[in-house]
């Protein structure tokens, strides 16, 4: 039980190389799901910008 408990230990205190993939995993996962709630509004936008850029070229 204590090699169990000082293992924990040192993964919380000494060992952190996996904690910089888990925060950019969780990062992504969170940048992903944004996309997908919102996905209807970025291509709106897109769209319209690009309407924009296309309608104002003729006038340079």
């Amino acid at each position: 039980m204590s090699s169990l408990l000082s293992k924990v230990k040192y993964f919380i205190t000494e060992d952190e190389e996996g904690i910089g993939v888990v925060e950019v995993i969780l990062i992504l996962l969170v940048l992903v799901g944004l996309v997908i709630i919102f996905k209807d509004q970025i291509v709106s936008l897109a769209k319209s910008i690009f309407s924009n850029i296309s309608g104002q070229v003729g006038s340079i």
